[in-house]
């Protein structure tokens, strides 16, 4: 079961690193998208972003642990929650080590 936990933690961290980098390719190209003076529509877009983003998220790392917990499995459920944000931090030192060798 163990070996199953951290799997699935680094999956979900896996999963929410590839949204974030989606959510990043497209703030970075918002000029492109929306121009350089947008309007109010452009803001609602991204205050949708933000919600949905926040969704997104909760359900990547805290979805499987709150199912589990909901089961009975609380030892389960903080243990997977902990490998998750485990595995983020891992995926965020290797992201600070690559930009701190890439200068």
């Amino acid at each position: 079961m163990r070996k199953k936990l951290v799997t699935f933690g680094f999956l979900s961290a896996l999963g929410e690193g590839v949204y974030i980098f989606l959510v990043a390719l497209v703030m970075r190209n918002a000029n492109k998208l929306f121009g350089n003076n947008p309007g109010v529509l452009p803001i609602i877009v991204f205050l949708m972003l933000f919600v949905l983003s926040a969704a997104i998220s909760g359900a990547l790392i805290l979805g499987k642990p709150t199912l589990l917990y909901l089961e009975g499995k609380k030892r389960e459920a903080l243990e997977l929650f902990g490998l998750t944000l485990g595995w983020m931090f891992v995926f965020l030192l290797i992201l600070l080590i690559a930009i701190t060798a890439l200068r």
